[in-house]
């Protein structure tokens, strides 16, 4: 399995992108990691480019829902609907439904543990 870790948008903060990143990449996930700052559009082109399985957006910002449906949008315009979406950061409760009905795979709220969230993706890797 291959991740991309993203930081849409203008949030300037990544220690919890990089604390994920390193832990996927202790487990034996290939790991690649997008820097802050990407816009949606760079983020599919990383992703199309890398030929990822999965993009996981980190984003503390608020603006979860937009680049998430954007990222998901640019995906399909390429024809990489199979590459799986999935989010991390401060994600309210209320928008996880939300989320996932535009196509977002899984949903990581802050606080998950990380174990979790390695198990989520290893699990996966699994299953494919």
């Amino acid at each position: 399995m291959k991740v991309l870790i993203a930081k849409p948008g203008l949030d300037g903060h990544d220690r919890g992108a990089k604390v994920v990143a390193q832990a996927l990449r202790d487990a034996g996930v290939e790991v690649v990691y997008s820097g802050l700052k990407r816009t949606p559009d760079e983020i599919v082109q990383a992703a199309i480019q890398e030929d990822v399985d999965v993009v996981g957006l980190s984003v503390l910002s608020g603006a979860h829902v937009l680049l998430s449906r954007r990222v998901l949008e640019g995906l399909r315009a390429h024809g990489a609907e199979e590459v799986r979406v999935v989010v991390g950061g401060i994600i309210p409760p209320r928008d996880v439904e939300e989320l996932r009905k535009l196509g977002v795979a899984r949903v990581f709220p802050m606080g998950t543990p990380l174990p979790d969230i390695v198990a989520a993706f290893t699990k996966e890797a699994r299953e494919t």
